[in-house]
């Protein structure tokens, strides 16, 4: 099933489906991340962990890739209302 919401993810982001949070994307700048390093690191990132978001009860999915330079990146997405995919959170690991 993981394998799935992955291929479903990478097509998400590879066709440019997706929405960065405003948490993202502070995280983002916290750490020194772009937008290449949060699609790096899904299109050849693994889904380590399923998490259910306790007031939505909403489906999360954590990956751990790699930035454009090498280093491990994390990405918290799930799938929105909208079909798109939504970017909850980016960090180095």
């Amino acid at each position: 099933m993981l394998d799935r919401v992955l291929r479903r993810l990478r097509a998400k982001i590879e066709a440019g489906d997706y929405v960065v949070t405003v948490h993202a994307d502070d995280e983002m700048n916290d750490d020194g991340l772009s937008v290449l390093d949060l699609e790096s690191a899904v299109l050849a990132g693994t889904i380590v962990e399923r998490q259910r978001d306790r007031e939505t009860r909403e489906q999360k999915y954590v990956v751990h890739g790699e930035g454009t330079d090498g280093s491990p990146v994390g990405v918290v997405a799930k799938s929105g209302v909208t079909g798109r995919a939504v970017i909850v959170t980016v960090f180095r690991l």
